[in-house]
């Protein structure tokens, strides 16, 4: 739930959720660096996640973000493995980031090292999905929110 504070308006609660999934093994470099790659498609397929464009009082421009909190949880490889599958289960969109991206230099390569993998083999360091609530829930079940 989030409270506009700007104008007064009571508390939103979203339908939909936007939720990140992380290896609990990572370092904390990986772990900033996955969840930026992960959400960045999001809005490229689901445009109704991103806001309105941002200005200051100076009317200087800025990009317009997600609409909606960005909730980042933590699993073992385990838990990661089993919310893939059940985030596909539903139908839900997902990005993915496997452990041979870190070795990757490029958005090619990054793609030719998911390519090369069967779904059920991939080495899943994150997961992101977009759904709504109930489903990224069930999806998600057994991950703990990241400290």
């Amino acid at each position: 739930m989030t409270t506009d504070n700007a104008t007064g308006s009571a508390p939103v609660r979203f339908d939909t959720k936007i939720a990140v999934l992380l290896r609990d093994d990572l370092e904390t470099w990986q772990r900033l660096n996955v969840t930026a790659f992960l959400v960045s498609g999001l809005g490229t397929v689901i445009p109704e996640v991103i806001g309105e464009p941002y200005a200051d009082a100076d009317d200087t421009a800025y990009l317009p973000m997600f609409r909606q909190p960005v909730l980042v949880f933590e699993g073992s490889k385990e838990t990661l493995t089993a919310a893939h599958a059940k985030a596909l289960g539903r139908g839900l969109p997902v990005s993915v980031f496997t452990s041979d991206l870190f070795a990757t230099g490029h958005d090619a390569d990054n793609r030719a090292a998911v390519r090369a993998v069967g779904r059920d083999h991939l080495d899943l360091v994150g997961i992101a999905v977009h759904g709504p609530r109930n489903a990224v829930d069930k999806a998600l079940k057994g991950a703990r929110m990241h400290p």
